[in-house]
């Protein structure tokens, strides 16, 4: 399929329009393609800290000391979320200068070749230091890939839909992303599960890889058949892309969405960060649980996750933007903080407990279509690229090493933070749904 605008009043531009009241089976199609590409490219990103362990081992010198090892391994893990923001801001300027589908394709093959040469790298035994260099640059192009994935996927989706659908289309997206998270921790169970340690050390460490390369790959091709976003091509047609820089035209005009965009990306981060992904090991640590049964159970929250990402996005088109994060974040801090308290006095609820508190994590639905609506078209991208990686990068970076520093003083103190996030949260949509600036700000515009 080509990028080229319908005519109008032609039958393909009728049905593109995004002034539609209905949920069109194109609309579906485009939903479903960008949920798969979008878990499929997660999981690419995240696959890598499933097997950070083997992949130090045998990717730097043998005489070097464990913790040495694992900093390094870890560094290169990191050096994707560094990656980030420039990525995502490099690609949000095409994205709003060239077109969204270029950059959504390309994003995406970014991922998956990368992902793919992992999985063939000769190792530290082979090509010595040439090993790590080479794997910290392909973990860099997948750090930059997934910085222009993220918002513009979400972008993709909201421009392709009805007005009173953008929240239910982000939250579908959303839960696709955090299915590649689920996918990933499933591989690594069933790599450990088939194979022993020996044999995971001496090749199958690499399934993993080629098989998220392939299927990556499968999705570039499966992107071919969507069509450019009806709001870029109606602005490639009326000649309104952006007249300057879009960066420079959003740090000069659009700072108030900026700040919703970056606090809420805050409480998303708080959202995913700490419940989902530190919190297996916390308990495990701190409540004498095995880490098989955390781990059993953060994988069923996961799948908790997704359903509330659909929920918490359908809620956003039910009832407002401002409305469902009050309630979401409310429900984040409530729910976790019984969860936690609760795993001293009683860990045999851990299962429904920790699937209630992941379906709160399901605010990470309703994050991306508020943010996505103070942004113009000519600029959004830009703009929600740049809110989303930047704050991403400092809390998302930060938020393991004060949530650390707090556990000194407190093994509760994970809910602290929680808690403050979601006050904020609970702020913040009052504000968006009371004040005349925040429901100005959560008009779609088109």
């Amino acid at each position: 399929m080509n990028d080229s605008v319908p005519a109008a009043g032609s039958a393909t531009a009728a049905h593109d329009l995004p002034n539609e009241n209905s949920l069109k089976r194109g609309d579906i199609k485009v939903l479903g393609l960008s949920a798969l590409g979008g878990a499929l490219e997660f999981y690419d990103f995240v696959i890598f800290v499933f097997f950070a362990t083997v992949v130090g081992q045998l990717f730097f010198p043998p005489d070097i000391p464990e913790w040495l090892r694992q900093v390094q391994t870890f560094g290169i893990f990191a050096a994707g979320y560094l990656a980030r923001p420039l990525g995502g801001i490099i690609m949000a300027h095409f994205g709003d200068t060239l077109g969204r589908k270029k950059m959504f394709t390309l994003s995406i093959f970014m991922m998956s070749l990368p992902t793919l040469l992992m999985g063939m790298l000769p190792t530290y035994a082979v090509i010595g230091m040439w090993a790590p260099l080479l794997l910290i640059i392909l973990r860099i192009f997948q750090g930059a890939a997934v910085g222009g994935e993220v918002p513009g996927a979400w972008v993709f989706v909201s421009e392709h839909v009805a007005p009173r659908h953008n929240g239910l289309a982000c939250g579908t997206l959303s839960m696709g992303l955090v299915g590649g998270i689920l996918l990933g921790s499933l591989m690594a169970s069933a790599i450990n599960s088939v194979y022993t340690p020996e044999e995971v050390s001496d090749f199958a460490w690499r399934i993993p890889f080629i098989i998220g390369g392939v299927f990556g790959l499968f999705s570039v091709y499966l992107r071919r058949w969507l069509h450019e976003t009806p709001v870029f091509a109606e602005m490639q047609q009326k000649k309104a892309l952006a007249a300057e820089l879009p960066l420079k035209m959003i740090l000069r005009e659009q700072r108030p969405a900026i700040a919703v965009a970056m606090a809420v990306t805050w409480v998303l981060t708080a959202a995913i960060v700490v419940v989902i992904l530190m919190t297996p090991s916390l308990i495990a640590e701190l409540e004498g649980l095995t880490r098989a049964a955390a781990f059993s159970a953060n994988s069923l929250a996961i799948v908790a996750v997704c359903i509330g990402c659909i929920v918490s996005g359908y809620m956003v088109d039910r009832i407002g933007a401002g409305v469902t994060l009050v309630l979401w974040s409310a429900l984040l801090g409530i729910t976790y903080w019984i969860f936690l308290a609760t795993m001293h006095s009683d860990p045999s609820l851990l299962v429904p407990l920790y699937c209630l508190t992941g379906f709160s994590v399901g605010i990470v639905g309703a994050v991306p279509s508020i943010a996505i609506r103070g942004f113009p078209p000519a600029v959004r991208f830009t703009g929600l690229s740049f809110s989303y990686n930047v704050a991403y990068a400092i809390f998302g970076g930060f938020t393991p090493i004060l949530v650390s520093l707090m556990m000194t003083v407190s093994p509760l103190s994970p809910t602290w933070y929680v808690a403050a996030l979601s006050l904020m949260g609970v702020v913040l949509g009052l504000w968006l749904a009371l004040s005349p600036r925040g429901r100005e700000l959560m008009e779609i515009t088109r």
